[in-house]
């Protein structure tokens, strides 16, 4: 392999420490003097029968593509950009046949294959629009985005760091397209459109012809926020219809690829309470809800048996004791939620989209990957998860 840039094999960094509550084993798959961070949670980062790991590192003062070997800890650098390349890491995804992988350029669409390492330029972006998030189809044959009228010229932005100019955003309706391109390459088709932004496309795990997307912006502005599209057909629907003062979102596909997971609260007129976490199939059937008195920034799961949340930044609550933690729900028979239980602390900033914690479980349920700059600096750590009952209850 070379010395430096694509194909290079940095040997490993990972280090295991005791969480200082739980005393659970927590490893650190990252430690280099940049930020590292996972895919979006909404994205499976596992490939080679679950033995290897796609993420984000800022090494060199560039953002590039890499994958760690979770036998060995090697890491391998996959891209090799400039800082200048306006190259999308965190929006990454994996081709159901693990073989190939998508990440966005400035306003193009990169496949690379896992293996060679050849990239080639999929998609570009119409002249006055942006890329949104990528999302492939469960069979493989197609890429998913959604591309965002751009108003820069009106409406100064930096959505990655502290979210500037999103309510703007959200409030000038910008024009949006969600696309399909055929990963084998070929005439790309617009599937959806609308005088709104849309955001968070996400392909069913399961269903080929079935898509999520959001109607994005602060949740209490939004006409409603889940949908979800028949990309065969071209009906979309919304998804656990709005009641009134009820907001929901950060929603994600279960792996069955017919439920969709979110979270939410209601609002009165001084705060937001009544927080809840919920599920329900993609035709609004079988919904479940379950109140929590814990305020979490994004929730993940694999099925409504067991929830993993990421709570707040400290700062956020005041100086709230443990807020800054990875906790679990299990889902009681009677529909209840038991919990939250400390999985660790996570000491996560937040500062940046980069360095949200976005706890995710493992394909097979057994382990939770998250980011945290606890260090310093954004690292990967990967938590095995024991048996709920052993985990200590979250404070009041």
């Amino acid at each position: 392999m070379s010395s430096s840039g694509k194909g290079k094999v940095w040997p490993a960094e990972w280090k295991t420490t005791k969480d200082l509550i739980t005393g659970i084993p927590m490893r650190q798959l990252t430690n280099y003097l940049a930020h590292s961070f996972h895919l979006y949670f909404t994205n499976n980062g596992w490939y080679a029968n679950g033995s290897k790991l796609l993420f984000g590192s800022d090494r060199n003062n560039s953002t590039n593509l890499f994958s760690l070997d979770l036998n060995s800890g090697e890491i391998t650098q996959l891209t090799d950009y400039t800082q200048d390349a306006g190259v999308g890491i965190q929006q990454a995804f994996i081709n159901a046949n693990g073989l190939e992988a998508y990440f966005s350029k400035g306003k193009q669409i990169i496949a690379i294959h896992l293996q060679t390492l050849e990239e080639k330029v999929l998609y570009q972006a119409p002249e006055g629009f942006l890329l949104g998030n990528l999302s492939s189809t469960s069979d493989g044959v197609w890429l998913c985005t959604c591309v965002k009228e751009d108003l820069s010229d009106r409406i100064p932005t930096s959505l990655g760091a502290g979210y500037i100019g999103f309510e703007e955003t959200a409030r000038a309706k910008p024009h949006c397209k969600i696309v399909k391109i055929p990963t084998a390459g070929g005439e790309s088709q617009v599937i959806h459109e609308d005088k709104v932004w849309i955001g968070h496309v996400n392909t069913s795990p399961t269903q080929p012809h079935l898509l999520s997307f959001c109607h994005e912006g602060p949740w209490d502005l939004v006409d409603h926020r889940i949908w979800c599209l028949n990309m065969e057909t071209g009906e979309h629907w919304k998804i656990r219809p709005s009641e009134d003062n009820v907001f929901v979102g950060h929603e994600y596909w279960h792996e069955d690829g017919v439920t969709i997971g979110y979270h939410g609260y209601t609002e009165s007129l001084h705060n937001k309470d009544g927080k809840f976490i919920g599920s329900i199939k993609y035709d609004n059937t079988d919904k479940a809800e379950s109140a929590f008195p814990f305020q979490n920034m994004h929730v993940h799961s694999n099925d409504a048996s067991l929830i993993v949340g990421d709570g707040q930044q400290t700062s956020a609550y005041h100086g709230a004791q443990y807020q800054d933690t990875v906790c679990l729900w299990k889902r009681r028979e009677d529909g209840t939620m038991e919990g939250p239980r400390i999985l660790c602390r996570h000491r996560g900033s937040f500062q940046a989209q980069k360095l949200h914690v976005h706890p995710r479980f493992s394909p097979d349920g057994s382990k939770v990957l998250f980011t945290s700059d606890m260090t310093g600096y954004g690292n990967l750590y990967l938590v095995d998860v024991p048996d709920f009952e052993s985990l200590p209850m979250q404070p009041e």
